[in-house]
């Protein structure tokens, strides 16, 4: 009966290890996927920042095409898109809901070439020598965009990243103690066991052994446990969002699931490890303090 109960309590200890550890490696892959899918939604708003270039009214078809041919090779360039004079004047009556070239007499506007810049040149200082390297082309009339929109979007994103970080940094090592904390509790259930061996003449590293083994199955169960998890809110969030399937990232998801599987096994072998090391440190009479 003694020996049924000891089985029971084992297994419940298990158990309840196996499911703190998948709850936590989940809360830390949640905010690793809220992290890296801010950042791409990030550079999504920061590529769909548009750069008008006004060409002059004199500048030939063939020229043109070598200006977006370069354009397109450029470091800096996501897309380009060129707008004839006639292409630009139809989209204005639309937008205005009139013919303005017949009240005018003629079309006023410009052909044009509109470029979406790549998200790490879509900041203040890297749209100034853009700017200028246009300009210096002399097809170029004018260069447009929306500097104000741009220092905005740039400076509210970067608070917004800040505030994440600071706020994953702390969670991370609240969780952290949590499965630490955890372990150690599951393994203070087994401390007379750890000190019977060790009276018997067993060395510390076969007594560690199989604990480590164990606490690395237990990070393995954790792990898969959280990943599923994971998939299940992220199959959950595309069918209400279905706007988050152009962020999503095959490649990112696999490396952050084979992450969770390490840091849940490393976590469970450092915690496991460190744990019955102090029970072996400690004398026979304080393990019942």
């Amino acid at each position: 009966m003694s020996e049924k109960y000891s089985k029971r309590k084992l297994a419940g200890s298990s158990i309840t290890t196996v499911v703190s550890l998948s709850l936590v490696l989940f809360m830390l892959g949640l905010l690793a996927i809220i992290v890296l899918k801010t950042r791409k939604l990030s550079d999504n708003v920061k590529e769909n920042i548009a750069i008008q270039i006004i060409l002059n009214d004199n500048a030939k078809e063939v020229s043109i095409q070598r200006l977006s041919k370069t354009l397109d090779a450029a470091d800096y360039v996501k897309s380009t898109e060129f707008i004839t004079k006639e292409e630009a004047a139809k989209r204005l009556q639309e937008d205005l809901g009139e013919d303005f070239i017949d009240f005018l007499g003629y079309n006023p506007l410009l052909s044009s070439i509109n470029i979406h810049l790549k998200a790490e040149y879509a900041n203040t200082d890297s749209l100034i020598w853009i700017e200028k390297d246009l300009l210096s082309n002399k097809l170029v009339k004018e260069v447009v965009y929306q500097k104000s929109m741009v220092s905005m979007i740039n400076e509210n994103l970067k608070k917004i990243s800040i505030v994440i970080l600071i706020f994953s940094g702390l969670l991370m090592l609240i969780a952290l103690a949590l499965i630490n904390n955890t372990i150690r509790l599951s393994i203070y259930s087994k401390r007379f066991i750890i000190k019977t061996m060790q009276l018997v003449g067993a060395t510390q590293s076969f007594i560690r052994r199989p604990f480590v083994i164990q606490g690395i199955k237990h990070g393995i169960y954790g792990a898969v446990i959280a990943i599923s998890m994971l998939i299940g809110v992220l199959s959950f969030a595309q069918k209400q969002l279905p706007e988050l399937v152009e962020l999503q990232d095959e490649k990112m998801l696999t490396t952050l699931f084979g992450v969770v599987i390490i840091i849940g096994i490393i976590i469970s072998w450092v915690s496991t490890a460190l744990a019955v090391r102090k029970y072996l440190r400690l004398k026979a009479d304080d393990l019942h303090y």
